[in-house]
């Protein structure tokens, strides 16, 4: 047997396994994953980056130096006991 043969006939046994899954699962698409490289790419472009406001950026940064002012308090009160 040729490997083009075996990779035709696992090919086809893919396919059989595919249409079973979906009727097993009650799909109507034998698989879940996109078609195309393509549809592949637009599925990953959906994916939105979560960006942070201008003031949410600020109200972190306050917290991160208020949190550093009570570190350097505890490290100081520490240091004379």
């Amino acid at each position: 047997m040729a490997i083009s043969e075996i990779l035709a006939s696992l090919d086809q046994e893919i396919r059989l396994l595919q249409q079973a899954k979906a009727v097993l699962t009650g799909s109507t698409r034998a698989s879940k994953a996109p078609a195309t490289k393509s549809a592949a790419k637009t599925v990953k472009k959906t994916v939105k980056k979560r960006r942070l406001s201008p003031e949410g950026r600020r109200r972190i940064a306050e917290a991160v130096k208020r949190r550093w002012e009570r570190q350097r308090k505890a490290a100081a009160s520490a240091g004379k006991n």
